[in-house]
């Protein structure tokens, strides 16, 4: 739950981000942020197939250097942190308030 209250809080409407949760494809997100979250969700369930294409998509959505690095460093932290989690056998949050 703590995710989508994050994710509620940066977009800045609810409506969006239970919208961009549920199927993010199928929420009205614009052009940069839907580059983004294609890249991320390449990186983090292929990232084995990841090519310079991936990036230059970022940066044909507006994206700079700097940008694509962050976003590439946060997929891999989070990444990182579930696997941490999952070989702990941490439970994920109840999406119960």
């Amino acid at each position: 739950m703590h995710h989508r209250r994050g994710l509620r809080r940066y977009l800045g409407d609810v409506e969006l981000a239970d919208a961009a949760a549920a199927d993010w494809r199928a929420a009205a997100l614009g052009p940069r942020r839907e580059a983004m979250l294609a890249f991320v969700e390449k990186l983090t369930d292929r990232p084995g197939e990841m090519e310079r294409s991936d990036v230059e998509s970022l940066r044909a959505a507006g994206m700079g250097d700097a940008a694509i690095l962050a976003v590439a460093e946060v997929a891999a932290y989070f990444a990182f942190v579930n696997r941490i989690a999952s070989g702990l056998g941490v439970s994920l949050e109840s999406e119960e308030p």
